[in-house]
């Protein structure tokens, strides 16, 4: 856990897919948005209240059920509306997944805010900046808050999403990896959506120099390594 006079920051481990569940807080209000919540709503919930947070904003990075809710496998997945259903607080998605997630997880329109590239909102004295990093899905986004960056399922330690799924697209993740996120300072602090290697976290300067995903010299090397061929 990351807790200062600046932010406060809870990784949590929840779920059998190894999924990471994100509070992030301003130490002042004491108000908290969590990200991707999935698996074990109340859990979630007794986090926040254990450390003294309020929860009421939702951030979503991308809208598979592991990460939102809903359906999978022929598994109900508590998620986001369950969440809904406890908490007063507004959705966050990117434009290119709303659409998506209401139908995987039973959203309604007056439950989301829709955000596009570089918006930002306020979190007490903090700022969220929304980086949108399609190529997992279309709509994938991460989000920086004060040197920290959460990346979902773009960006893992040494490794990346998968781009084989429905509305996945390596094109797009070469660039989201190789000029979105690569551009960013190499002291960002980077947050994955999955517990998929020994480090629950690395920084951008790390990923640069040892995750290989990150260091291809051109579009096509990045595609025959991942399989396609232009």
């Amino acid at each position: 856990m990351t807790s200062n006079d600046r932010i406060y920051l809870r990784q949590v481990q929840l779920g059998p897919m190894a999924n990471f569940v994100y509070l992030v807080g301003d130490p002042v209000t004491r108000k908290a948005a969590v990200v991707d919540p999935a698996w074990e709503v109340d859990r979630i919930i007794e986090f926040a209240d254990a450390d003294g947070y309020k929860i009421d904003k939702i951030l979503i990075t991308h809208y598979h059920p592991d990460h939102l809710g809903g359906h999978l496998f022929g598994h109900d997945i508590q998620g986001t509306a369950d969440l809904l259903n406890k908490v007063k607080a507004k959705v966050y998605l990117n434009q290119h997944e709303a659409d998506g997630a209401k139908q995987v997880a039973g959203l309604s329109d007056s439950d989301i805010a829709v955000m596009q590239a570089g918006d930002t909102i306020g979190l007490g004295d903090l700022e969220i900046k929304f980086l949108h990093t399609p190529g997992h899905t279309p709509g994938s986004q991460c989000f920086l808050i004060d040197g920290n960056l959460i990346s979902g399922d773009t960006l893992f330690v040494d490794s990346c999403g998968r781009v084989d799924l429905p509305g996945s697209d390596p094109e797009q993740m070469y660039h989201s990896l190789n000029h979105t996120l690569r551009n960013l300072d190499e002291a960002t602090v980077v947050y994955p959506g999955h517990a998929y290697s020994p480090e629950p976290s690395s920084t951008i300067g790390a990923q640069k120099r040892t995750n290989a995903y990150m260091r291809f010299a051109n579009l096509d090397d990045f595609l025959r390594a991942m399989g396609y061929a232009r």
